[in-house]
């Protein structure tokens, strides 16, 4: 049961002891197991401030609440079982569905890490899972034995393990937790589109605000180094020559990163070629190319095509970022493309660099 924010993988060493945020409670409800707290299921000023901070990078893995149980609306022990990572921010997307229904969620260990990319990596898997239910005493809370797990968890799950080793079933619920009213009226039953995983464009450019906030940081000392270059080529009249390819150096540089980033975002599905890397370095090259001729700066060939080889570098390897952030590649895949890619990726751009200089030496000689 995942939104939009399932789409954006961390890096999240699962080593790392993660800081838990609290959550809001509106009650307790008495059980065999103990006292289980009633968590609202409206959002709070803080949820979205939250939200926000974490779409821009902002203590992005150190967003997790603790492990356990939770009740929402007045369950019992015919209840249905929701499981949920304990990333909070997939934790807040789930229980904002949740308004009306009665329903216990089992929050897993992921170590802060969202459904999705922590079955990739093993922390939403069958051991955690089975450890949790046994450590929270599930089965005095419930007397059902079926746990609803996000289907977007399947890859991390053995089915038939858990089953053996905890006595609870699997079911996979909706792809998003928007379907979950739906999947519950109809028996526990989704229909293809509630299995189908849709990657439109809001959801692209949803993951692409991360994507750029995550690349404005090394950015900002990028443009302050070409800021530098700009004053020096103003002030020192033996480069007063090169100021106009300094200031377009500056433009192309915010543009690599926005096409790496927003606008390979956009076009994904249209960019020709199956690498993201690929796509985004054509991008790159094509807004370079388009850039320089309607600026008409006349710079030299060897300085348009310096930069637009380092240009198409740039928005590649910002682009290959996006290969852990969509629906459209596998570990393996982002594995064989992070091979192959790189070491392209870096002969471009230090190609490019190196023709610039030859060229600036060149003029000063």
């Amino acid at each position: 049961m995942s939104e939009k924010e399932q789409y954006s993988c961390g890096c999240s060493d699962t080593n790392t002891t993660v800081k838990h945020r609290s959550v809001p409670v509106i009650g307790r409800i008495a059980t065999d197991a103990g006292n289980i707290d009633v968590v609202s299921t409206k959002w709070s000023m803080c949820d979205h401030i939250g939200e926000i901070k974490v779409r821009l990078d902002i203590a992005r893995m150190n967003y997790a609440i603790a492990p356990g149980v939770y009740a929402f609306g007045r369950p019992d022990s015919q209840s249905p079982v929701l499981v949920s990572a304990n990333y909070k921010l997939s934790f807040d997307v789930l229980r904002r569905e949740l308004e009306g229904l009665d329903v216990w969620i089992l929050v897993i260990d992921t170590k802060g890490v969202n459904v999705w990319c922590a079955a990739g990596k093993g922390t939403f898997g069958t051991q955690e899972l089975v450890e949790r239910v046994k450590a929270t005493q599930l089965d005095r809370i419930v007397s059902t034995r079926k746990l609803i797990l996000p289907q977007l968890g399947a890859p991390g799950i053995s089915a038939h393990t858990v089953k053996a080793l905890c006595g609870f079933q699997v079911v996979y619920g909706p792809v998003q937790a928007r379907d979950l009213k739906k999947f519950f009226d109809a028996g526990m039953k989704a229909d293809p589109a509630m299995r189908r995983v849709y990657f439109g464009v809001m959801d692209r450019l949803t993951v692409s605000w991360l994507e750029l906030a995550v690349a404005l940081k090394a950015a900002v000392l990028g443009t302050v180094l070409l800021a530098v270059l700009i004053v020096l080529t103003s002030t020192i009249p033996a480069l007063t020559v090169f100021k106009g390819e300094a200031w377009m150096l500056l433009i192309l540089f915010w543009a690599s990163v926005l096409s790496g980033t927003v606008l390979n975002a956009v076009l994904l599905p249209y960019l020709p070629g199956r690498a993201f890397s690929l796509k985004g370095g054509l991008l790159g090259a094509f807004i370079a190319v388009v850039i320089i001729y309607i600026s008409k700066p006349h710079l030299a060939l060897t300085t348009t095509v310096a930069y637009t080889l380092m240009s198409a570098g740039l928005s590649a390897f910002l682009a290959l970022n996006f290969t852990g952030a969509s629906t459209y590649t596998s570990l393996s895949g982002v594995k064989k493309e992070i091979r192959y890619s790189i070491p392209a990726i870096i002969a471009m751009v230090s190609a490019g660099a190196l023709l610039e200089i030859v060229h600036i030496v060149r003029r000063l000689i």
